[in-house]
């Protein structure tokens, strides 16, 4: 018998084939894995997991796959750093980040969620995969398009930074950038979609793309000697991530492998594209869509697909939702790198500035485990944070010159 039972609409509930397919027909509603987890719970253990591959194909069983897995073989399994020196600056005794900043091939959380996708594509028969992105996605796509031998088509908006853009090119996909912002794209290939018979990773490919979001929640509960964290904070783009940690720790725990999960997922955005964070301090379920305005452009959806259901994990969870401005998001970047030697491009210096909102509204208490979700490199994203970090001292090449640096540096 399957895992995997089918696709399920998360509104009406009304059943479907695990084929590529995403809306429902009935309400439009989005479409999600479904597992037989008494299927499941008959092939997973801890054991089972500790002795699998260094990667997110660990938790296989836990994936909407239904062969040996094909894409991002490397992929996953990225540092659970246990952040003293940070923690320390910020009153958090237990303070862990997550890195997904140094993750295989691309640099970014969204290696995980293509592994998965691009997998199912290869089985259900596509020789094209394609997307919609704000950049990491995009890197991904084509990184592992090219080691896949799939074609590949990327459209992204026209003023990404330049480092994702050569991020895009150097693997030698189709690039198209669209004049516009990501809102703008994403309806264009939704239109796209239906002409081509492409697999879309976020769009007809998303119920399997979505569920490698997971394997951060499984990678955190082992880190933490198979427990769940008391907080976690993530950022929000679109809102899956954060409801995908989310489903990971509750499957784990319905699985038996953790216990006692009341972990509070907060939510971070940054302020100039913050349509989740303003609908729930408005204490609303209605997002009222925006115009990205803010330098963390990984961020930057002002129609978020899965904003309504990041705001029902966070009511349930007693969790907090909070936006910060773009200088708060340099000060994160800076904060991060200067403590514990870790540069995150702008989604993690959102991340970290929430971070920081939260410990100054006394959000944590004494002893509780917080752990923050990095989910890209600073390499890609340099132009954000160069006019804050000033330049090198220029000196002759003399030892006076040199001497003359630090009679500075002591004053």
């Amino acid at each position: 018998m399957s895992k995997i039972k089918g696709l399920v609409c998360k509104e009406c509930k009304s059943e479907y084939p695990a084929k590529a397919i995403h809306v429902c027909e009935f309400c439009f509603g989005p479409l999600e894995v479904a597992y037989n987890y008494d299927v499941i719970q008959t092939q997973i253990s801890k054991e089972k997991i500790q002795q699998g591959p260094i990667s997110l194909w660990r938790y296989v069983d836990l994936l909407p796959i239904e062969s040996t897995p094909t894409v991002g073989l490397n992929t996953g399994f990225t540092p659970m750093v246990h952040s003293k020196n940070l923690g320390k600056k910020l009153g958090l005794d237990y303070l862990y980040i997550k890195n997904d900043s140094v993750n295989s091939p691309t640099l970014s959380f969204k290696d995980r969620v293509v592994a998965v996708a691009l997998t199912r594509a290869k089985e259900l028969g596509f020789d094209t995969v394609a997307c919609a992105s704000t950049g990491n996605l995009a890197n991904s796509v084509s990184a592992n398009a090219a080691e896949a031998n799939f074609k590949c088509f990327v459209f992204i908006p026209s003023d990404l930074e330049s480092g994702k853009i050569l991020g895009n090119l150097v693997y030698k996909p189709n690039v198209v950038a669209v004049e516009g912002n990501y809102d703008d794209v994403n309806r264009l290939c939704s239109e796209i979609a239906g002409e081509y018979p492409w697999a879309f990773v976020n769009i007809n490919i998303r119920p399997y793309y979505s569920e490698g979001s997971k394997t951060l929640a499984f990678e955190t509960a082992e880190a933490l000697d198979w427990q769940a964290p008391d907080h976690v904070v993530v950022p929000i783009a679109s809102g899956s991530l954060l409801t995908k940690i989310y489903k990971g720790f509750q499957e784990f725990e319905r699985l038996g492998l953790i216990s006692g999960v009341k972990t509070r997922i907060h939510g971070a955005q940054a302020e100039g594209c913050s349509p989740v964070a303003a609908a729930f301090k408005r204490k609303s379920d209605f997002l009222q869509p925006v115009k990205p305005n803010t330098i963390a452009k990984s961020l930057a959806i002002g129609n978020p697909a899965d904003g309504y259901y990041a705001i029902k994990i966070a009511e349930e969870t007693g969790s907090i939702i909070e936006s910060v401005t773009d200088p708060e998001i340099i000060e994160g970047i800076k904060l991060l790198a200067e403590n514990e030697g870790i540069f995150t491009e702008t989604a993690g210096g959102v991340t970290v500035a929430t971070l920081k909102k939260l410990v100054n509204q006394g959000v944590f208490k004494k002893g509780e485990s917080v752990v923050v979700y990095i989910t890209g490199n600073g390499l890609k994203t340099q132009e954000s944070i160069a006019p804050a970090v000033g330049s090198p001292w220029l000196i002759q090449p003399n030892l006076k010159s040199f001497q003359h640096i630090l009679e500075k540096e002591k004053k």
